[in-house]
């Protein structure tokens, strides 16, 4: 090629490239970005979609902060997340969490297994639960001695499954997993927001 046509070949070139890129870029430039923080801070978005009922859909929360249900309880942090429906994008809650001082570490559950060294709680497929470490309850404004956090997951509840004749939406052993990586998130993030880590 003559060298006196090379930078208008190039030109033109990158010209044609921009083009095909603007015609197939998407068409979100109304579209708000998807926060990446949800549920107070405590879980990142990936974590989030972890727990699933089986439906998929687009995640997002409803997230509340209250005082306790008494005047010695500072801390009541709900959080329930929520999918969209494939055919008309209205959501519906597949898990909630709680997030609230208290006066004892909780117990675990029978059949429930730890969530690993370094973190006081538990997980079952359709529950967990995980207390924050020592300090947290002050850095958080609580007068109490703990911060736990409870996760509810009434699409994996034997009872109620049995009751309605349906099945797991997941396998129990893959949303024991899934709740114990949500648990351990969130013990970890708030630990690390109030800076009361261990």
């Amino acid at each position: 090629m003559d060298k006196k046509w090379l930078p208008l070949t190039v030109v033109l070139g990158a010209a044609t490239v921009a083009v095909v890129t603007a015609s197939v870029w998407p068409d979100d430039a109304g579209k708000p970005p998807l926060p990446q923080s949800l549920c107070h801070g405590a879980l990142s978005r990936e974590t989030a979609e972890l727990i699933d009922d089986g439906k998929g859909g687009e995640v997002s929360t409803e997230e509340a902060d209250s005082k306790g249900a008494t005047t010695d309880y500072a801390v009541f942090r709900t959080c329930s997340v929520l999918r969209a429906h494939a055919d008309d994008d209205a959501p519906r809650g597949v898990y909630q969490l709680i997030v609230a001082d208290t006066r004892a570490v909780p117990g675990g559950k029978k059949d429930s297994v730890p969530l690993g060294p370094g973190f006081t709680g538990w997980a079952l497929p359709d529950q967990a639960k995980v207390t924050l470490p020592a300090g947290c309850a002050a850095r958080m404004g609580s007068t109490a001695p703990y911060i736990t956090a409870s996760l509810k997951v009434p699409s994996q509840d034997e009872e109620r499954l049995a009751e309605r004749g349906e099945e797991r939406p997941v396998e129990a052993d893959t949303a024991l997993r899934n709740n114990a990586t949500v648990m351990r998130e969130v013990a970890t993030r708030l630990a690390e927001r109030y800076d009361c880590a261990r």
